[in-house]
């Protein structure tokens, strides 16, 4: 466990805000959307999830490092947040099965953060701005030195970052002997989607974002999965268009996250960016079938418009909404084997309330 040589550090928002801390992590300056989780647990598998690309995350709990790091709890091969904003930054751990310690991992992984700052303040200000870019520096506290690096990075809204965080590769992953083959369209996949998919019997094919769906269908799955991932849905055509095609085809077809609204703008419902989003492991969402209420993990910067969807009732039926904003959590597409949900019922990190929705989605391919 490396001792930690911290140096001033600043955060400057767009908005002109600066809070001023101590470093954390790599030495060095870093920029993207200013977001914020208010998970207690799970923080590798936060930091290690494709959808938060091109974010620099603020983490509500105040002490981030206390359990260490572990390989095996990561949701892809490598950090995917821009950066870390904390207030406890606790590079000691004492959990005996933990790899090593936060600040060794995160310079392996080059990750710039900063720490010792009020993330309640901070949590509050998005709440009421919403998100905006932000920029942390390690290097420089020069505030018109961050302001100048900070007008050059690209507003979220527009941005298409599925295809930057997908595999470059297919690859397969389960038991190439289980009963049912499902084609994965990799947005930025977390490992525990796959893994949930193998325990039902599934061998998966994951193919990169912009695959053509002509070569998919050559595998011959029986089902076809739309995963989470970063940035903007509407600007990502590829997908909308080969969404459009399986549904076309009629065979089963689930959406998470990002896949939810690719599938909605595949029946021509619109998107729209959120004010600060849902990111946590507590949001409540109500399952209009079955009345029952289930908590879930969420992470996601955008949603699926309302309105048109009960404009639309007759083709899209809203399936869960979450009991904090009435925003859409679920759908499926009348006539069709195809539905969707805004959260993650993997959920690493999170309660496993809704990890029936896998089932479901065998049960379509049994059927």
């Amino acid at each position: 466990m490396s001792d930690i040589q911290q140096v001033p550090a600043v955060l400057l928002l767009e908005d002109g805000t600066v809070f001023h801390g101590l470093s954390a992590g790599k030495i060095g300056t870093t920029t993207g959307e200013i977001c914020f989780n208010t998970g207690m647990t799970g923080y590798q598998e936060i930091f290690t999830d494709p959808s938060y690309f091109g974010q620099l995350m603020v983490m509500t709990n105040a002490h981030i490092g206390n359990y260490g790091t572990k390989r095996t709890e990561s949701e892809s091969y490598s950090i995917k947040i821009n950066g870390l904003i904390c207030k406890n930054y606790t590079n000691e751990y004492h959990r005996p099965i933990a790899d090593q310690s936060i600040q060794d991992y995160f310079e392996e992984e080059g990750l710039v953060g900063i720490c010792s700052v009020d993330t309640r303040a901070i949590v509050r200000h998005i709440r009421s701005k919403g998100a905006m870019n932000a920029i942390i520096s390690s290097e420089t506290t020069d505030l018109k030195v961050l302001e100048q690096k900070l007008a050059e990075v690209p507003s979220m809204d527009g941005l298409e970052l599925a295809s930057k965080v997908s595999t470059k590769e297919i690859y397969t992953f389960g038991d190439p002997h289980a009963k049912y083959k499902v084609a994965v369209m990799d947005f930025g996949i977390k490992q525990n989607i796959l893994n949930s998919f193998a325990e039902r019997n599934c061998y998966m094919r994951i193919f990169p974002a912009k695959t053509p769906l002509e070569e998919i269908r050559a595998w011959g799955p029986d089902g076809y999965f739309m995963s989470n991932g970063p940035g903007d849905p509407a600007p990502m055509d590829y997908a909308v268009q080969n969404a459009k095609a399986i549904l076309e085809e009629d065979k089963p077809l689930f959406g998470i996250c990002l896949g939810h609204q690719i599938l909605a703008l595949a029946v021509d419902i619109p998107t729209y960016k959120m004010h600060h989003g849902h990111r946590g492991i507590n949001h409540p969402v109500k399952n209009l079938a079955t009345g029952k209420c289930e908590i879930t993990s969420q992470n996601h910067g955008f949603g699926v418009s309302p309105e048109a969807l009960q404009a639309n009732a007759d083709k899209v039926e809203i399936t869960h909404i979450n009991l904090n904003d009435d925003t859409i959590e679920g759908m499926r597409i009348r006539g069709k084997k195809a539905f969707s949900v805004q959260y993650h019922p993997e959920a690493s990190p999170g309660p496993h309330d809704a990890r029936y929705l896998f089932d479901d989605f065998v049960n379509l391919m049994e059927n």
